[in-house]
């Protein structure tokens, strides 16, 4: 067992992730003693190794597919993790293994950075209904988004979603979407359209709002066709790759006690691993 207090991602397969680039970076870059792992755990022995994690060495987790739900079942989750129905951070607080999700201030606090006032919007408009979607909604209802609009491509997959929101969350059908855009003062891509490898995602963004800012969850690639089509407008625009730092921020305050900070030389790194 590691003397130095460290953390990990665990998944299953456990992909190439970046969490331990950005970790470790700033482990460095504050100076402090730690480390950030991977480790591969298949879903019938999660329980198992989530009940040892400090046995193991670990101040706590990142947990990604296929473990969010089963973590947030096993563990003591907050009010964010409960609403959107997964966690992908655990820690422990007075003994308990907790759960939070950060996806949440993720989504919240790229926007804030790359396109202040976007809260203004009255309308966001959202593209998908998966565990993505549900964090998004969450965070522009607490950030006081009058309206959200939801389509998905399988419509009861998005009424599903809606019902847990209640009357603020409105479900359109797919091919209704153009009809919304020019109300749309915030539009959010959570699909996996546009991602490297996947179908395009087609919507003319000429009939949204010249105030409006269009966000996709997407980061490969990094600059998506519908982020290239908005900065064509000259919207503001909000990546992908800006919500995945900024929803590793709290997981690292919980275990390493810091609280680090987004900067232009992370990303840069991040930007050139994707690159290889």
């Amino acid at each position: 067992m590691s003397a130095s207090p460290a953390a990990c991602l665990i998944g299953w397969p456990a992909a190439h992730s970046r969490s331990p680039i950005i970790h470790k970076y700033w482990l460095r870059t504050l100076g402090l003693d730690g480390d950030y792992r991977i480790e591969a755990v298949e879903p019938s022995a999660f329980a198992d190794f989530i009940t040892h994690l400090t046995a193991k060495g670990y101040r706590g987790a990142n947990v990604t597919i296929p473990h969010k739900e089963q973590a947030l079942a096993l563990s003591s989750p907050d009010a964010r993790a409960r609403a959107v129905g997964a966690a992908n951070t655990l820690y422990f607080a007075d003994g308990r293994l907790c759960s939070t999700n950060t996806d949440v201030e993720g989504f919240i606090g790229n926007l804030d950075a790359s396109a202040p006032g976007w809260d203004r919007a009255q309308d966001a408009l959202v593209l998908g209904a998966g565990g993505s979607a549900r964090a998004v909604i969450f965070g522009l209802l607490e950030r006081g988004i009058a309206r959200v609009y939801l389509a998905n491509r399988t419509t009861e997959r998005a009424q599903a979603l809606a019902k847990q929101f209640g009357d603020k969350v409105s479900v359109l059908d797919w091919n209704e979407v153009g009809t919304m855009l020019p109300r749309a003062g915030l539009l959010v891509n959570t699909t996996s359209l546009g991602m490297k490898g996947q179908p395009p995602l087609t919507i003319d963004l000429a009939r949204l709002p010249r105030d409006a800012v269009v966000a996709d969850l997407v980061y490969v690639p990094l600059e998506t066709a519908l982020l290239q089509a908005a900065k064509a407008r000259g919207l503001k625009t909000a990546d992908g790759l800006g919500m995945l730092l900024h929803q590793a921020v709290r997981g690292f305050e919980l275990w390493f006690g810091k609280r680090p900070q987004v900067t232009p030389d992370l990303r840069a790194l991040v930007e050139a691993d994707l690159a290889k």
